[in-house]
């Protein structure tokens, strides 16, 4: 146990073992995988990377291994398989916890149950992101929308009791010493299938002010509510649309789109997209300049984590009017309005109120603002360091339930990095 512990614990710096299977730095997972690690860099804890690409740099970074690099060059995911790829990236990361020392691993979904049961074994300690609620609670929620609204259920979602994905999940929950849960949306959803409080770590994600500032808002602008996201089921984008058109702010306001679609949801909600006060701005890498137009946020997710556009919605001003399936940071009546998913009476009326109310929108939009500061990517470290310290007061000492050998079978022996 003790050689593979780092050797600056005791002096405030910690050797992290980060493990992420996607596009470092890439966008949603990895944008926050990239600041996570950029603000472990900043207060000078030591990193060592394992991505599968990586698509902006970490300046000051310990070591950075490409999991799917092969004599120096990447393997496209799309050549093996998602399945195989975060497989053979979970081998990889298990080589370097082997042949390292490090104080904690933190790790990402579907790649990490190899790399937690060695760390478990060796006395290192070893957290599991879940940056959404449990996987049988949103391949639930998401599949009961998908059959609601008459749309065909992806795979991804209608197939998690056939396959072996969520019995990969459930290995890596049972291998970590603790999960990091970003809201209390994944904190309930964990309780209610018996986790135990204690190994259940609240943390934050956050929202860079380099890049979302406070705009100045033009004189005698229209009341304007942006949505800004995937246009999928699961964001709830439906509800969004019938609580705006329902309400009086869509007789004279705009309601502005920013995301990319599925075809078949754009085409359930032609009708709706086509309302004189709808526009369908597009995908956009400048979410900034969405907010900058925007008095208030519409997010009516049926399931997520932590939605990354609520920080940044309140680090620019814009009052969240979100489900408490969002994950938002945001307490109803204080920085912003809370409804439940699915309710489009309440968020019609919270529409309307804000519509109607400048001095509502006064306070509310100051409230968020004077929240903002606490909900940086800065903040977020800080948070994120302390949530480490507390999973490595915790004994490593076993697992939750027994590991199965499904990934042996498909990379073969791992006993050389036993």
């Amino acid at each position: 146990m003790g050689a593979a512990v780092g050797s600056n614990r005791r002096s405030g710096t910690l050797s992290v073992l980060y493990s992420f299977p996607g596009a470092f730095g890439g966008p949603g997972f990895g944008a926050i995988a990239w600041h996570q690690v950029d603000e472990l860099v900043r207060a000078g804890h030591e990193v060592t990377l394992v991505a599968a690409s990586v698509a902006r740099p970490m300046p000051g970074i310990r070591s950075i291994v490409r999991s799917l690099d092969l004599v120096g060059r990447g393997i496209p995911e799309r050549t093996i398989g998602r399945a195989r790829a975060y497989a053979w990236h979970d081998f990889r990361a298990r080589r370097v916890l082997a042949a390292g020392e490090f104080d904690i691993v933190h790790t990402w979904p579907l790649a990490a149950a190899r790399t937690l049961e060695l760390a478990n074994r060796i006395g290192v300690t070893g957290i599991r992101e879940a940056p959404t609620t449990h996987l049988t609670n949103a391949c639930t929620v998401v599949s009961r929308e998908y059959a609601r609204l008459g749309l065909a259920i992806p795979s991804a979602w209608a197939k998690f009791g056939e396959g072996d994905r969520i019995e990969l999940e459930e290995r890596e929950y049972a291998a970590a010493t603790a999960l990091l849960v970003p809201s209390d949306a994944v904190e309930r959803s964990f309780l209610a299938r018996g986790y135990e409080q204690n190994r259940l770590i609240r943390h934050q994600y956050g929202f860079d002010p380099a890049n979302i500032r406070v705009p100045v808002r033009e004189a005698n602008h229209p009341f304007t509510a942006v949505f800004v996201g995937r246009g999928v089921p699961r964001k709830g984008l439906h509800y969004a649309l019938e609580a705006w058109l329902a309400s009086r702010a869509s007789a004279t306001g705009r309601l502005l789109i920013y995301g990319a679609f599925d075809p078949d949801y754009r085409e359930l909600l032609r009708a709706s997209l086509a309302h004189p006060s709808v526009t369908v701005c597009g995908p956009t890498e400048k979410p900034g300049a969405a907010y900058a137009k925007a008095d208030v946020l519409l997010l009516p997710s049926v399931e997520e984590g932590s939605a990354l556009v609520t920080y940044e919605a309140q680090g620019a001003g814009v009052i969240p009017l979100v489900s408490s399936a969002s994950g938002a940071v945001v307490e109803h009546g204080v920085n912003g309005l809370v409804h439940d998913p699915g309710d489009v009476a309440t968020l019609t009326a919270h529409i309307e109120l804000l519509f109607d109310q400048e001095k509502a929108r006064r306070q509310l939009r100051s409230a968020a603002l004077a929240e903002a500061q606490l909900l940086t990517w800065s903040v977020a470290g800080r948070v994120l360091v302390k949530a480490y310290r507390i999973a490595m007061d915790r004994p490593v000492d076993g697992y939750y339930g027994q590991p199965s050998e499904q990934l042996s079978s498909t990379w073969g022996s791992d006993a050389a990095v036993s």
